[in-house]
């Protein structure tokens, strides 16, 4: 059992750091309505069929001259939310519905109602992902938990994501290797039949010249 420690205290020390981030803080430029400028995304990537809860807290307040808009999408084109004018804490929750990256993006555009002296909205952003996601309190009392037993609960599910997400890695490496073979398989089939098709050419032009000359009486 000794050699197992070492294994053990780096999944805790990997699972406390997991744990422990913090959420991501920037500040928003307010730009022209179309301005490229005033727009800021955060990509994460999240299997399928998996929480996600968004938190963003946006200081100023409505009516400032500012307004800041969110928008939650994907790559594949599912979309989880365009909250509009946010100002304060914003917290949203949803279910991935593929495996691919999503987008939280804001939007800090001018609203034209007043002069604004610093044209900047402060952002904190937290999300959420998986076992992080979910409210262990509420499952603390509603199974009646001790806070020792709700923690292991929380670890638990912790590596069972670190597992799935190493199955899914394992199941992506196999497709592009078979996707590798074939491919080369292809590209060898393809540079055999081009040498086929030389050489028959080669041989064709050679009797083809020959028929030539012999017929013009020159061999």
């Amino acid at each position: 059992m000794a050699y197992l420690q070492p294994l053990l205290r780096t999944l805790c020390s990997l699972l406390l750091f997991l744990a422990c981030g913090e959420a991501l803080k920037f500040d928003l430029e307010a730009a022209s309505r179309g301005d490229a400028k005033g727009t800021r995304c955060i990509r994460n990537f999240v299997a399928k069929d998996t929480l996600v809860v968004v938190t963003a807290t946006v200081d100023g307040y409505k009516g400032d001259g500012m307004v800041v808009n969110m928008h939650i999408k994907d790559a594949v084109g599912n979309e989880y939310g365009r909250p509009k004018d946010v100002a304060g804490e914003q917290r949203m929750a949803f279910t991935s519905h593929a495996d691919a990256s999503f987008d939280v993006c804001f939007e800090n555009q001018f609203s034209g109602s007043k002069h604004v002296g610093h044209p900047f909205r402060h952002v904190e952003l937290d999300i959420d992902i998986g076992a992080d996601a979910k409210d262990w309190s509420a499952v603390q009392a509603t199974e009646k938990l001790k806070p020792v037993e709700t923690e292991l609960r929380r670890i638990e599910e912790m590596v069972a994501e670190i597992v799935a997400e190493m199955d899914y890695l394992r199941t992506r490496e196999q497709k592009l290797r078979d996707t590798n073979e074939s491919t080369n398989t292809r590209v060898k089939w393809f540079a055999f039949g081009t040498m086929g098709m030389l050489v028959a050419l080669g041989a064709w032009q050679v009797v083809y010249l020959r028929a030539y000359f012999r017929s013009k009486h020159l061999i």
